[in-house]
């Protein structure tokens, strides 16, 4: 009976050993990989000593966020040498106001002129109707007439006259105004240029404030307060880990199942020996073979050649970057 019970155990055990062969031996996910993220280097846009960086590896940044400061005094100086020079070219200009004035009260006293000389037009002529009247009558003498007429005649060329120097006068204010003009048109074409010159210093003078472009976790920072800085030096790495990406393997034979946009499901370890699921979606698949890593297993272990996907998962705060994972289509 004890040899009997002892033949039933073993007989257990091999079953057991057989069944956990068999399952070890199916694969339980279709292709697998590592977790990275998009990773941006923010770097210095001026020149000049970094005065303050307020951050840390591990922070989370708001995009828009000011960190820091660098020391831009030359441009600072720069910016204000520009802002004097158009300050210097307004007061250089000139204003025809002063001759003007003069002359608009010149043209003034002759349009009154004139204005008077009609009138006293308008009163010899009713004495020329009121003297020929009387000349007909044979009340007066003809010479009469003839002085009246002859200061008519006079009026009259001195209205054409005065009208003559109005519309020259008038011709003086326009001329007047015209040179003034000019003259400030030679003084003012040098503003554009230091206007330009003026949004330039403007623009340096922004980049001299150290700003986050994007959400995201600090995951190296390079540089320090108090550092020199140049345009172009990295200052510290930024990544948004809220959405990771699992870049991972397929062999040849696994392209026609899967395509881009496709749902998929993300395993990873839960670090309590069992498995989190997460969803996931393929986005990218690459149109080039390449050969297998050496840390990445897939389907088909004699598979030399595999294809290079992307899938797109949220992150929770679970998975992080050089993470190992797992894909079932």
């Amino acid at each position: 009976m004890k040899n009997m019970n002892m033949k039933n155990v073993w007989v257990s055990m091999l079953l057991a050993s057989s069944l956990l062969a068999c399952k070890s031996g199916e694969s339980e996910y279709d292709a697998s990989g590592v977790f990275e993220a998009t990773e941006t280097i923010v770097s210095a846009e001026a020149a000049g000593k970094i005065i303050t960086l307020n951050l840390n590896e591990g922070d989370e940044l708001t995009a828009g966020q000011v960190l820091g400061a660098i020391d831009c005094e030359n441009t600072n100086l720069q910016k204000a040498q520009v802002e004097a020079s158009i300050k210097a070219l307004a007061a250089k200009q000139n204003s025809a106001t002063p001759q003007v004035q003069i002359l608009t009260e010149q043209l003034a006293s002759q349009q009154k002129q004139i204005l008077t000389q009609k009138q006293q037009l308008t009163l010899l002529i009713r004495e020329k109707n009121r003297v020929e009247n009387l000349v007909k009558a044979e009340a007066v003498p003809t010479k009469q007439l003839d002085d009246v007429n002859g200061q008519v005649d006079v009026l009259k060329k001195q209205i054409d006259v005065t009208e003559s120097q109005l519309n020259i006068t008038r011709q003086q204010i326009s001329s007047q105004k015209e040179q003034v003009a000019i003259g400030n048109r030679a003084i003012m074409s040098e503003v554009g240029p230091l206007n330009e010159r003026l949004a330039q210093m403007q623009n340096l003078e922004s980049k001299c404030s150290i700003v986050n472009p994007i959400v995201g976790t600090v995951l190296t920072k390079y540089s320090e307060a108090n550092e020199m800085a140049s345009p172009g030096k990295a200052l510290y790495k930024i990544a948004n880990l809220n959405e990771m990406v699992l870049r991972a393997y397929v062999t040849g034979d696994q392209l026609a199942a899967i395509k881009t946009k496709q749902p998929v499901k993300v395993l990873v370890e839960d670090g309590k020996g069992g498995t989190k699921e997460l969803p996931g979606t393929i986005t990218w698949i690459s149109d080039k073979a390449e050969f297998t890593p050496k840390t990445i297993q897939t389907k088909d272990e004699r598979a030399n050649l595999v294809y290079a996907i992307k899938v797109s998962t949220k992150n929770d705060g679970f998975l992080k970057l050089g993470m190992y994972g797992e894909l079932k289509f």
